[in-house]
């Protein structure tokens, strides 16, 4: 077995661990790390449920290795709170009951997030596009959407005042 060793940021806060070569950023961080929020679903990159944000940009951890990540920046979904408060999206999601299950929740919220740091004001087309790569099996896309809109307009009115 071949270990190396990574520094990156996670959250905000340095870490530093050794590795196995072949080990996934979703293993790091959930098994390492306890960052449980980062869910394990198709292990091929193809339900999203893994997604976090690697250097501002929205990756599937299930197919990333750890290895690759060494002096980014990785943020998880429990990263997006501050001073004990909710993100706007995280917040919006619960307030327009954008989930049923929650399993696909916080990949939806980091591609979500993930878009709006891009694109404060995006519209529906753009918003779908952006979760092309996300599926929840229950089924709440409409209202999923209308969670990131809301989300949206909550952050530039921030951004404005």
């Amino acid at each position: 077995m071949r270990m190396k060793i990574i520094r990156f940021r996670v959250n905000g806060e340095e870490r530093q661990l050794e590795v196995e070569v072949w080990q996934t950023l979703l293993e790091v961080l959930r098994d390492r790390l306890g960052l449980i929020g980062v869910k394990s679903g198709c292990g091929t990159g193809g339900c999203g449920a893994c997604t976090v944000l690697l250097n501002g940009k929205p990756v599937n951890s299930c197919i990333t290795l750890a290895v690759e990540i060494d002096g980014s920046e990785v943020t998880t979904v429990e990263g997006l709170m501050r001073n004990g408060e909710l993100h706007p999206l995280q917040r919006a999601f619960v307030e327009n009951d954008a989930l049923q299950c929650g399993f696909c929740t916080p990949g939806m919220i980091m591609a979500a997030k993930a878009l709006l740091d891009e694109k404060p004001n995006p519209n529906v087309e753009e918003v779908i596009e952006a979760l092309s790569g996300n599926l929840c099996r229950c089924g709440c896309y409409p209202r999923i959407i209308k969670a990131i809109l809301q989300a949206s307009k909550e952050i530039t009115l921030k951004e404005v005042q």
